[in-house]
């Protein structure tokens, strides 16, 4: 516990820290800056009356897996508001989109930034909000946040949780403070049994595991138009995807690109690379940093298709994955040539591609092994092996049928999460409402 009260004590002494790394934050595109006050705890909108249930969901996975989760509690109570936190401004712009889409339930939708974890702001967050129940997607354990929780008699539930084997060891160092602040949730949920069995080794008996949201979520959507115009702009070319990629796995993907060029060579047309980074506002800079290759370019987000002479292309603009999935038979995931632990390749399933990945798979180490046993995915281990792997592929498309067949079925076999999630929470909910009324 010693651990615990210095963490506290930091977060305590860190205030000026931690403005000034939000005020940088704020200068990368990563913050925006004027809501940067939600970020210390000021409210930026009147909590409405009522029962109000507060879901935090990190980023765009999280966001993307809970939003059908908030749709159908929001159409289960129409006196229900649902205070929706997360950390990023991408899953931000994501849930402004879904306000857009569905206008009945995003009024009654509040979005809001998270408070980082300093007792005083997240206090002053709770102060104004006064949530009845407080839903944490995956893996969210912020030791002042609990405790602020506690203190407002608040105990927070922990969705579709999730136990890396990086973060297992983490906590496993310190096990007692693990349990102690795990031992303050009401309940805790894991969307798999690897997850589960972790969280039961670190001290918890109370695991449920009804399945994983984010295999229970629609698959992405796509506008028909743009979908033909780029189907029209690739024509026959062989082609491939990267998506979600992050920073060092750029320079990898073009010298596979380079490779699978020259091994194919006058066997067919000239070879498209598709690039999706997992940040849109790095876009710019991937363009930049690989023109200086000798590469053709096109950035999406400048409004450029692909042509006959375009080596590579950046999909750098927000909410177009469901595009670019559907644009490539073969997709590999991003985050997994580089120790990040990888992004979720379960909706490359639901859009029927053939699913390479690298070596560094820990976030999503349960739902790769999975779709591996199926025959739905390869490794690769780096650029060179994935060029020989992207190579054979577009040389046998047998085995990218094959492929795709094992991820659609394995993705149509998943499913459920979201009801028997909705059955556990509904006496948490229900709490809640008669808090409303009391």
């Amino acid at each position: 516990m010693a651990v615990l009260r210095l963490y506290l004590c930091f977060a305590f002494l860190a205030a000026p820290l931690l403005r000034f790394q939000l005020r940088q934050r704020a200068e990368a595109g990563r913050e925006e800056p004027h809501r940067l006050p939600e970020r210390i705890g000021h409210a930026s909108h009147q909590r409405p009356s009522g029962a109000l249930i507060w879901v935090h969901a990190a980023s765009v996975g999280e966001t993307n897996s809970v939003l059908p989760l908030i749709s159908d509690m929001l159409a289960a109570d129409e006196a229900l508001h649902i205070l929706l936190t997360t950390g990023t401004v991408t899953s931000a712009e994501i849930v402004a989109s879904y306000q857009a889409r569905d206008k009945a339930a995003g009024q009654r939708l509040i979005h809001q930034y998270a408070p980082l974890d300093r007792r005083k702001w997240v206090m002053r967050f709770l102060s104004h909000w006064r949530p009845q129940a407080a839903l944490w997607v995956e893996s969210e354990i912020w030791p002042n946040t609990v405790l602020a929780c506690e203190a407002h008699g608040l105990k927070p539930i922990m969705l579709n949780g999730r136990m890396s084997p990086r973060s297992f060891k983490y906590w496993q160092r310190f096990g007692k403070a693990a349990r102690f602040l795990l031992g303050k949730f009401a309940l805790l949920t894991a969307q798999d049994d690897m997850s589960a069995t972790r969280l039961r080794e670190l001290g918890l008996a109370e695991v449920a595991t009804p399945g994983n949201l984010k295999l229970d979520a629609p698959a992405l959507v796509a506008d028909e138009k743009q979908l033909a115009d780029l189907h029209t702009a690739i024509g026959t070319r062989p082609h491939w995807l990267a998506a979600s990629t992050h920073q060092g796995e750029e320079e990898q993907l073009l010298m596979a690109h380079q490779m699978i060029g020259e091994t194919i060579g006058a066997q067919m047309d000239k070879l498209l690379t598709i690039i999706v980074p997992r940040h849109p506002n790095r876009g710019a800079a991937i363009a930049e940093a690989l023109g200086k290759h000798g590469v053709n370019i096109a950035q999406r987000s400048k409004g450029e298709m692909p042509n006959a002479d375009t080596d590579i292309y950046v999909m750098d603009t927000l909410g177009e994955m469901g595009l670019a999935y559907r644009l490539a038979d073969i997709a590999f995931i991003g985050g997994t040539l580089v120790p990040h632990g990888g992004q979720n390749p379960f909706e490359a399933a639901q859009l029927d591609c053939a699913i390479l990945h690298g070596p560094h798979i820990e976030n999503f180490e349960s739902l790769f092994t999975d779709l591996a046993s199926k025959g739905a995915t390869a490794e690769a281990t780096d650029a060179a092996t994935l060029a020989a792997q992207v190579t054979a592929l577009l040389n046998t498309p047998t085995t990218i049928a094959q492929m795709q067949k094992a991820a659609k079925d394995y993705s149509a076999a998943m499913g459920g999460a979201r009801a028997r999630m909705a059955a556990l929470l509904r006496p948490f909910i229900g709490q809640a409402n008669e808090a409303r009324h009391g």
